[in-house]
Protein backbone atom coordinates (compact mmCIF):
# COMPACT_ATOMS: atom_id res chain seq x y z
CA UNK A 1 0.00 0.00 0.00
CA UNK A 2 1.15 3.47 -0.94
CA UNK A 3 2.06 5.93 2.04
CA UNK A 4 -0.02 8.48 2.48
CA UNK A 5 2.65 11.79 2.37
CA UNK A 6 3.34 10.51 -0.76
CA UNK A 7 0.37 11.79 -3.04
CA UNK A 8 0.79 14.26 -5.21
CA UNK A 9 -0.64 17.42 -4.18
CA UNK A 10 -2.16 18.37 -7.24
CA UNK A 11 -0.79 21.96 -7.48
CA UNK A 12 -0.19 24.74 -4.56
CA UNK A 13 -3.94 24.90 -3.12
CA UNK A 14 -4.40 22.41 -0.10
CA UNK A 15 -8.05 21.57 -0.09
CA UNK A 16 -9.21 21.68 3.20
CA UNK A 17 -12.02 19.48 4.19
CA UNK A 18 -10.88 17.28 1.14
CA UNK A 19 -7.56 15.77 1.77
CA UNK A 20 -9.53 12.13 2.15
CA UNK A 21 -11.25 12.60 -0.60
CA UNK A 22 -7.87 14.04 -2.31
CA UNK A 23 -6.32 11.07 -1.26
CA UNK A 24 -8.80 8.52 -2.75
CA UNK A 25 -8.62 9.80 -6.46
CA UNK A 26 -4.75 9.69 -5.76
CA UNK A 27 -4.64 6.02 -4.73
CA UNK A 28 -7.55 4.69 -7.13
CA UNK A 29 -10.02 3.55 -4.51
CA UNK A 30 -12.82 6.44 -5.22
CA UNK A 31 -15.86 3.94 -5.33
CA UNK A 32 -14.80 2.62 -1.94
CA UNK A 33 -14.36 5.53 -0.17
CA UNK A 34 -17.92 6.37 -1.25
CA UNK A 35 -19.61 3.09 0.31
CA UNK A 36 -17.41 3.45 3.46
CA UNK A 37 -18.90 6.80 3.91
CA UNK A 38 -22.91 5.86 2.52
CA UNK A 39 -22.00 3.16 5.19
CA UNK A 40 -20.96 4.86 8.08
CA UNK A 41 -23.88 7.68 7.97
CA UNK A 42 -27.37 7.11 9.24
CA UNK A 43 -29.26 8.37 6.60
CA UNK A 44 -26.78 6.43 3.45
CA UNK A 45 -27.07 3.19 5.26
CA UNK A 46 -31.00 2.99 5.61
CA UNK A 47 -31.37 4.11 1.57
CA UNK A 48 -28.90 1.61 1.13
CA UNK A 49 -30.90 -0.95 3.11
CA UNK A 50 -34.25 0.22 0.72
CA UNK A 51 -32.86 0.54 -2.12
CA UNK A 52 -31.74 -3.25 -1.70
CA UNK A 53 -34.84 -4.69 -0.39
CA UNK A 54 -36.73 -2.73 -3.31
CA UNK A 55 -34.58 -4.11 -5.89
CA UNK A 56 -34.64 -8.02 -4.46
CA UNK A 57 -38.60 -7.70 -4.14
CA UNK A 58 -38.41 -6.40 -7.90
CA UNK A 59 -36.39 -9.55 -9.40
CA UNK A 60 -38.80 -11.80 -7.12
CA UNK A 61 -42.07 -10.03 -8.75
CA UNK A 62 -40.42 -9.92 -12.37
CA UNK A 63 -38.93 -13.97 -12.10
CA UNK A 64 -42.83 -15.03 -10.14
CA UNK A 65 -44.71 -13.01 -13.39
CA UNK A 66 -42.87 -14.30 -15.89
CA UNK A 67 -43.42 -17.90 -14.96
CA UNK A 68 -39.55 -18.97 -14.09
CA UNK A 69 -40.66 -20.74 -11.24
Amino acid sequence: MSDPDNTPTGGKQDWEGFREVDRAIAENRLTSYTWKKTWADPWGKVGLILFSVLFLAFVIYVIIYDGMI
